[in-house]
């Protein structure tokens, strides 16, 4: 039987980084689900009470989402023209599988004060094992350190071959918006 975290579809259960960090996200916060997709993040954090932006170019997935107060639905290009959510704050991003070098010092202006960020994606040495294998999207060794540890609080980081669903390199961090990371970190 399918429950929220462990649906019948692997594609559609939420990753277990974001299952493992979502807790340090403010109660009822906001959070954007950035390059959404099919939106499994957006469907787990919004059962979780958290309010929800997810944006991506094609949301055509997100129709059962489209009458809940709670979520706002955006469709647009992520990567043409500006920012589009310049002025704009949240209380938790969560980015994955997706990787456009422009975005991340704007995902660090994006967090509230406190904000954590929860980000996964494909790594060098990906193209060995599958898609993508284009070095544009894949994470150098260390980048997303580089990108956030000069700014934000790094709560946990992880670099390395994923098995399950399939053998994939991937780089993770979860980091937050303050001085220090939270004292307490999910198991």
């Amino acid at each position: 039987m399918a429950t929220l975290s462990q649906p019948d579809e692997p594609d559609t259960a939420p990753s277990s980084w974001v299952e493992r960090f979502a807790p340090l996200i403010r109660a009822k916060g906001t959070v954007l689900d950035l390059a959404c997709g099919g939106g499994r993040h957006s469907r787990y954090l919004n059962a979780l009470g958290y309010r929800l932006v997810a944006a991506d170019i094609d949301v055509s997935g997100l129709s059962d989402l489209s009458a809940n107060d709670d979520v706002e639905i955006i469709e647009a290009d992520l990567e043409a023209g500006d920012w589009l959510f310049a002025g704009r704050r949240f209380d938790g991003i969560v980015v994955t599988n997706y990787l456009h070098r422009p975005h991340l010092p704007l995902l660090v202006e994006s967090l509230a004060p406190g904000g954590v960020l929860i980000y996964e994606s494909f790594a060098k040495g990906n193209e060995k094992l599958g898609h993508p294998r284009n070095p544009a999207f894949l994470l150098d060794p260390a980048e997303l350190l580089e990108a956030f540890g000069p700014r934000l609080a790094i709560v946990a980081y992880e670099h390395g071959i994923d098995e399950e669903p399939k053998p994939a390199v991937r780089q993770r961090i979860c980091a937050v918006r303050a001085s220090e990371p939270p004292l307490v970190v999910p198991p």
